[in-house]
């Protein structure tokens, strides 16, 4: 008899759990926003440790916190699946400009670069971030370790070295590959090595990410070169932060994501992320011909003391003041910051020039980044990104939304302002304002597509078992208020934040709690 009764009160409390049921938090009458991409719904979330309990109209229940969310929408935590956030995640642990834009969780290593080795990087941060903290292994990384930066194929012997370093950042929890096929040394790299490397994460479960060797003119030749290391290396490959850079090729998004839509209609799973500006940033190095930087700082130093060297790098340059980075026009460079000189900070290459008593052409333009990056090399800005295509690439349906962006120190230098704004930007301009994308659509890009990309099976949705990464923002006011002449301003309208149940944000004032955690790819041996 007794049995009976202990079963017929766990029956009525699996199928009852909103009454003799007692939460860690109640966020009670929230517009939810699921991140499936779902219609919203009315409704209360519970959540028990670092869970989701329960979803639905939960009555008669009570909680240890309880938030009433009348007229706020309640969504998964943002994912950032290209972040730079290792700038600045040990001197601000709590990540204050991504918690108040609603983002919980991001993905480092992108662009070729990463920490080596994965496991005693994200053992160490256990404890210590405000948000949750996943790595790919960089392609750039890896060949420098084995190879330098030198301007050659990899050896067999060498290739066989960096496909061992590669499985083993897999077994010590990386999601998979980066690589930055623009920068050095990644650009020296046959797209053969890479489908090689590649080989090696997917078997492991990985995926491959991509800085694609150009964003202009070959813009098209870099998406193909994307899709075949995925077509060939049999694992997930995605174009990140895609963008079309430089006036005359303004447009070819049409080209690009067609290539991108007729490699999936033939079985390729390839997809797309970007970022809601019409900026890019990165090193002044970008406007140097990739043979120039082979061999590191010295080695560019003696070829710009050779004329012969010196002419060819400076009229590259030019070129890509003209028809690339520059959009046409010296002032479309800005410095972002200098180590050396933290005054040239939000000056265009043109102000520099001017500065030195020369004609803001592009040939002093060209004088002034030789003489910059020879100093110690600068951060810049370069605005040469059409807002159609960015709208465009915005509405495919396979693009996630990253930021491409760090945790910039507060108040120091000129950062892109997409280090405080990007997730809040599309939520208040491009949802609200210009209604490129509905809500329930932008939240699935920020928080259900990307965790299904990366394989984060328990977060990006709101539903009973998920992680407790939670947002609650007001529709309404959402939105960012960093710029390219003030990028120091935090995102306003999210309300409160939640990384695994525990408030990093409560009514628009940060706790100083670090609930993030290290997560562990798909091949990690616990």
């Amino acid at each position: 008899m007794a049995c009976m009764v202990r079963g017929l009160i766990l029956w009525y409390l699996l199928a009852f759990p909103s009454f003799a049921q007692t939460y860690d938090l109640l966020i009670r009458n929230a517009h939810i926003v699921d991140g499936a991409g779902d219609p919203w719904f009315l409704g209360d979330v519970g959540v028990e440790g670092d869970r989701i309990a329960a979803v639905g109209q939960l009555r008669d229940v009570s909680a240890k916190f309880t938030v009433d969310a009348t007229g706020l929408t309640l969504a998964p935590g943002f994912i950032d699946t290209h972040s730079h956030g290792l700038r600045g995640i040990q001197a601000t642990p709590t990540a204050e400009n991504l918690i108040r834009q609603g983002v919980t969780t991001i993905i480092e290593g992108p662009d070729g670069s990463s920490p080596l080795p994965i496991r005693s990087f994200l053992d160490g941060i256990t404890g210590h971030v405000g948000v949750n903290f996943g790595l790919l292994v960089g392609h750039g990384t890896i060949r420098s370790k084995v190879m330098g930066s030198q301007n050659r194929k990899a050896t067999p012997a060498e290739l066989d070295q960096m496909k061992a370093l590669a499985r083993q950042a897999m077994l010590d929890g990386a999601f998979g590959l980066s690589t930055g096929l623009f920068y050095v040394p990644g650009n020296y790299a046959s797209t053969e090595e890479v489908i090689e490397l590649g080989k090696v994460v997917g078997r492991l479960g990985g995926l491959h990410t991509s800085h694609m060797r150009n964003e202009g003119a070959l813009v098209l030749d870099s998406v193909r070169e994307t899709i075949r290391i995925g077509e060939d290396g049999h694992l997930p490959t995605q174009v990140t932060h895609h963008k079309i850079i430089g006036k005359q090729n303004w447009g070819l998004s049409r080209d690009t994501l067609r290539l991108v839509e007729e490699a999936r209609s033939r079985g390729v799973d390839v997809t797309v992320d970007a970022y809601p500006y019409t900026a890019s940033s990165t090193g002044i190095g970008a406007l140097f011909p990739q043979w120039s930087l082979a061999g590191g700082s010295k080695a560019l130093v003696e070829r710009l003391a050779a004329p012969e060297s010196h002419a060819r790098i400076k009229a590259e340059i030019v070129d890509r003041i003209l028809n690339d980075r520059g959009a046409g026009d010296p002032a479309n460079v800005v410095i972002a910051s200098c180590g050396f000189d933290s005054s040239l900070a939000g000056k265009s290459l043109a102000d520099i020039a001017r500065a030195q008593g020369r004609d803001a052409t592009p040939e002093s333009a060209a004088e002034v980044a030789i003489e910059l990056q020879q100093k110690g090399s600068c951060s810049a800005i370069y605005h040469a990104i059409s807002e159609e295509d960015v709208e465009r690439i915005l509405r495919y349906p396979f693009t996630m939304i990253v930021s491409d962006g760090g945790i910039p120190a507060y108040g120091k230098e000129m950062p892109h302002p997409r280090n405080y704004g990007t997730f809040a930007r599309v939520l208040g301009r491009y949802v609200r304002e210009k209604k490129v994308l509905t809500l329930e659509d932008a939240v699935h890009r920020m928080s259900g597509l990307p965790a299904r990309r990366f394989g984060l099976q328990d977060r990006g949705l709101i539903g009973p078992g998920m992680k407790a990464d939670l947002v609650l923002f007001d529709p309404a006011l959402v939105s960012d208020r960093s710029d390219y002449l003030h990028p120091h301003q935090y995102s306003v309208g999210v309300d409160s934040v939640w990384v695994n149940g525990v408030a990093a944000m409560r009514q628009g004032k940060m706790t100083g709690a670090l609930g993030g955690r290290p997560l562990y790819g798909p091949a990690v041996k616990q």
